[in-house]
């Protein structure tokens, strides 16, 4: 998978215009120096509900639909939490400065069933979440190598890029959702 800096920066710009009931609520419970950190906490509010419609979609979805797709020449529903759970390690671990430890694929080669992917997932998403919390406007803007072959960027970069990566498959599943006549979590809140 390689992300474009376009992609990057679209979602860079995503962070930044998220609706202020989000923000409102990501502020309120944000450390008491959030207000000098606007940036940072902007793109983890973005992460918190790009985790949230993954996590609310992997406990909706029914184990026998987890080997569902709509054609054989996409991921199964399970396939792509399970993608999303191991390119979660590669952009989080980069951010951390840490090797990552696990493949990008490894999940989608080695957990097959609702309850071993809802653990990769959730292992994680709490693998990120450090990585989210320890962001501060100044380390935001130090440089990291980023994973992918994408060169050395901004440390929010692969934060950015991997918040935009859960709602890229948030999107296929509302897809899957919608095709087997559910209603998808962020239309369920509504």
């Amino acid at each position: 998978m390689k992300l474009s800096r376009s992609i990057v920066c679209t979602g860079f710009v995503v962070a930044l215009s998220v609706p202020a009931i989000s923000l409102g609520a990501a502020q309120s419970q944000a450390p008491a120096n959030a207000a000098g950190n606007a940036i940072s906490q902007a793109i983890k509010a973005t992460w918190d509900g790009a985790k949230r419609n993954l996590k609310e979609s992997a406990d909706q979805m029914p184990e026998p639909d987890y080997a569902f797709k709509p054609t054989e020449q996409v991921r199964t529903f399970g396939q792509i939490l399970a993608h999303v759970a191991g390119a979660n390690y590669v952009f989080c671990a980069a951010a951390r400065g840490e090797k990552s430890p696990f493949a990008e694929d490894n999940f989608e080669k080695t957990a097959k069933t609702k309850a071993e992917i809802v653990k990769a997932l959730d292992d994680s998403l709490a693998y990120c979440d450090a990585a989210y919390v320890a962001l501060t406007d100044k380390t935001a803007a130090e440089p990291i190598t980023m994973p992918f072959g994408m060169g050395t960027q901004a440390r929010a970069s692969a934060l950015i890029g991997n918040a935009v990566h859960l709602q890229e498959h948030y999107g296929n599943l509302v897809t899957y959702f919608r095709i087997k006549g559910m209603v998808p979590p962020t239309s369920r809140r509504q």
